[in-house]
């Protein structure tokens, strides 16, 4: 099993701007849909995005995180057209 506070630091060190582990960035492990949930904050914007365990797995190991990135350009692209 993945620890979650591995994950999120995966992710923030994969995605710089994002935030911290906790602040801007919360992964949590949801047991019955067998996915990680990834809420992404940035000042009053919110994003919720979904890693099947294989995803979370390649992404811990550098390979892919391709729908994490997209979510993180779409929560980019929304700030910036404020």
């Amino acid at each position: 099993m993945i620890d979650k506070e591995t994950l999120c630091e995966k992710i923030v060190e994969i995605y710089p701007d994002v935030g911290a582990c906790g602040i801007d960035v919360n992964v949590d492990f949801d047991e019955n849909q067998k996915r990680w949930i990834v809420d992404l904050k940035k000042d009053n914007h919110v994003l919720k995005t979904f890693l099947e365990e294989g995803d979370a797995e390649l992404c811990l190991a550098g390979k892919q995180c391709v729908s994490l990135g997209i979510e993180i350009a779409q929560l980019k692209d929304n700030i910036t057209r404020l």
